[in-house]
């Protein structure tokens, strides 16, 4: 099955994730750039506020269409219960009518069900095969190692 990984990350743990996923599923990889500066604290809160109003940012060129892969996993921080903005603006801007999907959160608290869900609210026509949610991927780096095994296994299969 032809894969490819999709994720935004802004500080690392979600980039941790995804690399590790692709491994797994010897899948192609395509990081979404954010062109709007999320750096630093005032880059956090601002993060936030764009996520809860639900706004789509300037993102970088994408090379990889999810149309030529029959499985696209997609990966994103949790950012106030939702999606990253530059998450958002990936989904909406493609259509996942003939793929399957799944979708990774990585986290550092609460609010992992909600932005799943709303993830999922955001694919066009996709078929969700799979989701996971990793706490704290760059603290916990062997548990989520074994974590992340565990769930390419199941998609593997599919």
């Amino acid at each position: 099955m032809k894969s490819l990984v999709v994720y935004y990350s802004r500080t690392g743990n979600t980039k941790f994730v995804a690399e590790k996923v692709a491994l797994e599923l010897e899948a192609d990889i395509e990081e979404v750039v954010d062109l709007k500066n999320r750096s630093g604290w005032f880059g956090f809160l601002k993060a936030g506020f764009d996520a809860t109003l639900g706004r789509e940012t300037k993102i970088g060129e994408i090379s990889k269409s999810p149309r030529d892969f029959d499985l696209v996993v997609v990966g994103t921080p949790v950012w106030n219960s939702r999606p990253s903005s530059a998450i958002r603006t990936y989904l909406k801007r493609n259509d996942f009518s003939e793929e399957k999907v799944a979708i990774f959160c990585t986290n550092e608290g609460m609010g992992k069900q909600k932005a799943l869900g709303r993830t999922k609210s955001l694919i066009s026509n996709g078929n969700i095969v799979g989701e996971l949610v990793v706490p704290r991927a760059l603290e916990n780096r062997e548990e989520t190692g074994s974590k992340i095994s565990a769930w390419c296994s199941t998609l593997r299969s599919l």
